[in-house]
């Protein structure tokens, strides 16, 4: 099939509360792991970059945290911001957002 060939498959509107699950703790998974191997790296007390790489997973991990908790009280999928649901496009890529593209950019 030719890259320039529009997808036909029927993409679905939402995850269901297990696929969004998998997600999140695959990538829970995947960010302790670094977490892990930030932390078996030699370096020196003042290596700044580990310090902030190690901030980074941890407020990854806080987000995937909560976005579990959105999947369990059913509002997972859906902006913080203006209720809207977020495309399951954006989930796949980032499965822990809080907001919608649109709402995304004007945070910025």
């Amino acid at each position: 099939m030719p890259l320039d060939t529009p997808r036909t498959e029927p993409q679905p509107e939402r995850l269901t509360a297990h696929e969004a699950r998998q997600r999140l703790e695959h990538a829970r998974n995947t960010r302790l792991t670094q977490l892990q191997a930030i932390g078996d790296t030699a370096h020196t007390p003042d290596d700044h970059l580990m310090s902030s790489q190690k901030d980074a997973i941890r407020r990854a991990l806080t987000e995937i945290d909560e976005a579990l908790a959105r999947v369990g009280n059913g509002t997972y999928g859906s902006c913080l911001a203006c209720s809207t649901t977020i495309p399951a496009e954006r989930l796949e890529i980032l499965p822990y957002t809080r907001h919608c593209v649109a709402c995304q950019r004007r945070a910025m």
